[in-house]
């Protein structure tokens, strides 16, 4: 028969902690849980990243290497497709109209977008819901079916073969989704903010300068380079409004490389190249506030 344990071996017991796994072990057993997650995501990420490079790769590949060479290294590199692209096809006029039409769609979109989209966040009117739907509804509407219309418009305003018709265009076609986004932002500051410089002496408009603008860089930053991404890349109103050479824009003068019979696969390559060129510095320099300017602007306010 077993002695009853005495009182304070009970207490002690009682009070104890429980036994501890020791340290080694349990490091072992958080390392093996988080090794099995890592490879589900790296292996898939890593695939994705192969098949995405790979095209990238083969246009630098025929930009760089010679003309008439099957080796699968640019080696020895060249030139002369950049000097034949950018001089003999007018790419330098085909860049200058780009820039200036992606600069101004910048420029005229983020300032539209940033007051109709102020006054969908902080004003109340009769028909703030149906214009909200309007303004997604309009994302469903391809643009080639508005092209006639536009076309007749921009004709009666003596505008065609003109960069202001498609800038025009284009800053029409990215205000439904920016105005979106920015009302999104600004619904994320505080009134109160606002309410505050009021108080102080400040009017609407420089209280919204001053408190309200600079909260508001990220989605700046994030409208205004989808706007200019869109308007670089945009083939079909160039296409359609645009008829004299000395007009065109980067992705028309791509399709003038590929003729009927043969393509020129070298320049076709190095145009592409100095197309993207641009896109991807842009995206290098404001990669985390077109993150953060996204995801602010995606929150329901």
């Amino acid at each position: 028969m077993t002695a009853p344990a005495a009182p304070g071996d009970a207490a002690a017991s009682a009070g104890a902690p429980p036994p501890r796994t020791p340290a080694p072990a349990a490091r072992r057993r958080r390392r093996a849980w988080d090794e099995a997650p890592r490879r589900q995501i790296y292996v898939p990420l890593g695939i994705y990243l192969l098949f995405t490079l790979i095209p990238f790769y083969w246009i630098l590949l025929f930009a760089l290497r010679p003309a008439g060479s099957t080796s699968l290294v640019p080696w020895p590199m060249t030139t002369e497709h950049f000097e034949k692209v950018w001089t003999e096809r007018s790419f330098a006029t085909f860049f200058q109209n780009s820039l200036l039409i992606g600069v101004a769609t910048l420029v005229m979109t983020t300032v539209i977008a940033l007051a109709g989209g102020y006054a969908l966040a902080r004003f109340d009117f009769r028909i703030k819901k149906g214009f909200m739907l309007a303004l997604l509804c309009s994302q469903f509407v391809p643009g080639a079916l508005l092209l006639v219309p536009l076309f007749q418009i921009f004709a009666n305003l003596r505008m065609i073969n003109s960069l202001g018709s498609v800038i025009i265009a284009e800053t029409v076609f990215q205000l439904p989704l920016s105005m979106i986004l920015i009302s999104g932002f600004i619904k994320n500051v505080p009134y109160s903010l606002e309410e505050a410089a009021w108080v102080d002496g400040c009017g609407r408009f420089r209280a919204f300068r001053i408190v309200v603008l600079p909260l508001l860089r990220p989605g700046l930053v994030a409208v205004g380079s989808f706007a200019f991404v869109h308007a670089w890349n945009h083939f079909l109103f160039a296409l359609m409004f645009l008829s004299s050479q000395e007009k065109q824009t980067i992705p028309v003068g791509l399709n003038t490389l590929m003729g009927a019979d043969s393509v020129d696969l070298g320049a076709l390559a190095a145009g592409g190249v100095i197309a993207a060129v641009p896109v991807v510095i842009v995206f290098a320099f404001i990669q985390k506030w077109l993150v953060t300017g996204f995801s602010a602007g995606a929150v329901k306010g």
